[in-house]
């Protein structure tokens, strides 16, 4: 009797022990902690690499010689009905991604700060969010691990990074989406300096994307998406135009890259991009220049890292850079060799 009770006894801990891990592992699986680390070598081809450097007006990846990118660590939550996202950048190119937050305070207290922002699932059908997230204009992103280029585009870098305010997302059909947002003015992410907000939108179908924002009498609009030409052939589509009372830029973008092993993809960026005006983003001084900028990237994957070796021709209508010899030119050649691990 006292085997079969021992036995019993046995058998019921065990269970208990099973059902108790079980529940833990359940609630170990909606807090999720990941990140990235990235790091490069940059070398201009044809202008000086010392403390002359010069680089293209476009954002990171900017620095000469070895260089430091940034450590991205993000802390996550994720409920049947509510969570949280908590994302902060440490390094350069965290700190160009956020401007240093300078709107708070002198010492930019906010300054590592990438996202932080609360959802509330309300239905299948509509999400809300609060707080400080990425935007939803462009083909590309902050992070380097979900860019296939690490150098960005002017595309990229002359659009808002982020966005502070309220935003819903309306599932409309298996393959439609829309989003609205109401927000600070842009760049304003840690409280807002003027009274005014901007107001976004973006419509979704299949994978292609219209969107939308008016911030104090500018605006932009943007339309970006894909398509998988072939199992192992993808062809990504960015386009924009931005306007501010006559001052702005246009611009297009291919990104078509061919997959050759599971490990190793080779790509090509080829942007056209034009300033309205005295906008100022390619740095040739000169009104209405335009830039075409050609870069050919290749991702080598080892386990969770990604060795991106990159080149890339800046040729603009203008001056807007300098030689060797510290003549004025309107090209500008260099080589980039990054590696990027996520985690």
């Amino acid at each position: 009797m006292t085997r079969i009770k021992l036995t019993v006894l046995t058998l019921v801990l065990l269970t208990s022990f099973n059902v108790f891990s079980q529940e833990e592992e359940k609630e170990e699986k909606k807090f999720s902690f990941s990140g990235s680390v990235d790091t490069y070598f940059r070398t201009n081809l044809n202008a000086p690499n010392d403390e002359n450097a010069v680089a293209p007006g476009s954002s990171f990846a900017n620095l000469p010689g070895f260089a430091l990118g940034m450590v991205n660590l993000i802390g996550a939550y994720e409920g049947e009905k509510v969570g949280f996202v908590a994302d902060l950048v440490f390094g350069p190119r965290g700190e160009d991604a956020v401007f240093a937050s300078p709107f708070y305070n002198a010492n930019g207290s906010s300054n590592i700060v990438n996202q932080l922002y609360a959802y509330w699932n309300v239905s299948d059908k509509v999400k809300i969010t609060l707080g400080n997230f990425n935007t939803f204009l462009g083909y590309e992103v902050i992070s380097p691990t979900a860019n296939f280029n690490y150098s960005t585009s002017y595309l990229f870098s002359y659009g808002p990074f982020s966005h502070t305010g309220i935003k819903a997302d309306f599932t409309l059909s298996e393959k439609a989406s829309l989003m609205l947002a109401v927000m600070n003015p842009t760049d304003a992410t840690e409280f807002n300096p003027t009274g005014n907000y901007a107001i976004g939108a973006q419509l979704g179908y299949s994978g292609q994307f219209l969107n939308f924002i008016s911030d104090s009498g500018a605006f932009e609009i943007d339309f970006t998406g894909g398509f998988d030409v072939t199992d192992s052939f993808y062809l990504g589509i960015n386009a924009a135009h931005f306007d501010n009372d006559g001052t702005g830029f246009t611009g297009f973008a291919l990104y078509p890259q061919l997959a050759t092993s599971d490990s190793f993809k080779i790509g090509l960026r080829g942007e056209y991009f034009k300033e309205s005006g005295s906008f100022g983003a390619i740095g040739t001084g000169v009104i209405d220049s335009s830039v075409f900028a050609t870069t050919l990237t290749a991702n080598y994957t080892v386990g969770d890292l990604t060795i991106i070796p990159e080149i890339r021709l800046d040729s603009s209508s203008d001056d807007f850079t300098i030689d060797t010899s510290l003549s004025p030119q309107s090209s500008l050649s260099s080589f980039l060799l990054a590696a990027v691990y996520k985690f």
